[in-house]
């Protein structure tokens, strides 16, 4: 397979060519980039550990990260949302990852399902355990998104757990600590 250096935000695999993709990851914060004040015994957000992790995961895509906002999700509103489709909608790339806040990340799949964002795939993900930890998902759920985005038709889904699912067919399960197929 060879290198095609036709337009990588709308690349895709045929039988005989691999055409790069470019993908934009947008950070919005959550449990995924929060710190841990040992004094106080706070979590806290002084910026993103994405660029990190793709260095420490060895990532060798193209993609571009993009700031939008460092917020819990359970703090973010109409207006945070609305910050968020208008990123996605003016990103170039048709392929987007969302670093986002469990806690209402269906919410924020509706609102951008909602905006009729045509061509784009847009995957979801979180943590759990904040990065910071060294016990987090969050590595894990950001290399499958980073898969996920790259293979999944346009639409908008989440992924955790190794898994993707459409945003409106899944839940968090509280009780267990993953996302599952409702």
């Amino acid at each position: 397979m060879g290198w095609s250096a036709l337009d990588p935000t709308t690349a895709r695999e045929t039988p005989d060519t691999w055409f790069p993709m470019k993908i934009r990851i947008l950070v919005t914060g959550g449990t995924f980039d929060k710190k841990y004040d040992e004094l106080t015994g706070r979590l806290f957000f002084k910026g993103t550990h994405v660029p990190e992790m793709l260095r420490r995961g060895r990532c060798r895509l193209d993609v571009a990260v993009e700031t939008v906002m460092m917020i819990d999700s359970l703090e973010l509103d109409a207006a945070g949302r609305a910050e968020i489709v208008a990123r996605a909608r003016a990103s170039a790339e048709t392929a987007i990852v969302i670093t986002h806040g469990t806690d209402t990340m269906v919410e924020t799949g509706r609102a951008l399902a909602d905006a009729g964002l045509a061509g784009k795939t847009i995957v979801l993900t979180g943590a759990m355990v904040p990065y910071a930890f060294g016990s987090s998902d969050g590595k894990f759920n950001l290399g499958s998104a980073l898969s996920f985005v790259q293979v999944l038709p346009p639409g908008v889904y989440i992924a955790m757990n190794g898994q993707h699912f459409p945003w409106d067919a899944v839940r968090k399960n509280t009780a267990t600590g993953c996302f599952e197929g409702v």
